[in-house]
């Protein structure tokens, strides 16, 4: 798996597919940190978002354009336009997202989808950082969590029933490393 941060939010790519990007209007850094990890635009197959606040997607529908195939959890299809208003009332240059374009996929269906691309995982919903959270769980003990908040955050927290749930479901699966957007990877 690549780190690429060129923002404020670390997005991952492994065997063609990239995790999350960041805000509107930081392509050219984008590629950028392409460049420096010996990567491409040709080499993105597929996109999947986290969740679609506008540090997760902020680019996605410009990557579209550029030939990567946006992979949407049946989760987040009501979501994925969450960001439009944001980043029309701050000017930013956004290409929204075409809904019709993308493989729509639920997350039973995950593992086979992700299997007929080299990825050996699921996704998963986790939906208390916000309703279209989801986590990537891979095989090899490497989880994609977005902005849920820390395992060792759960205690600072009265009655968050939901985030307790989500971390023993990701817990279930026997991680190693859970990678974040906005802070370094931690090994359990």
């Amino acid at each position: 798996m690549i780190t690429l941060r060129y923002a404020n939010t670390n997005t991952y790519f492994m065997n063609g597919l990239l995790v999350d990007t960041a805000f509107a209007g930081t392509l050219p850094l984008f590629f950028k940190a392409l460049g420096e990890n010996g990567l491409s635009i040709k080499d993105i197959k597929y996109l999947l978002i986290t969740h679609y606040h506008p540090d997760h997607m902020g680019l996605a529908g410009e990557l579209v354009s550029l030939g990567a195939k946006l992979m949407i959890a049946d989760v987040q299809k009501a979501h994925v336009h969450f960001s439009d208003y944001i980043f029309t009332r701050e000017k930013l240059p956004f290409v929204p997202v075409d809904i019709s374009e993308a493989v729509v996929i639920t997350c039973e269906q995950s593992r086979e989808f992700l299997g007929s691309i080299g990825i050996f995982g699921q996704i998963i919903h986790t939906p208390s950082h916000s309703e279209d959270s989801i986590s990537l769980i891979l095989d090899n003990g490497s989880c994609i969590v977005g902005d849920l908040e820390p395992y060792e955050y759960i205690e600072a927290y009265e009655d968050n029933f939901q985030l307790i749930s989500d971390w023993e479901n990701i817990r279930s699966f026997a991680p190693k490393r859970i990678y974040y957007a906005h802070r370094p990877p931690v090994e359990i």
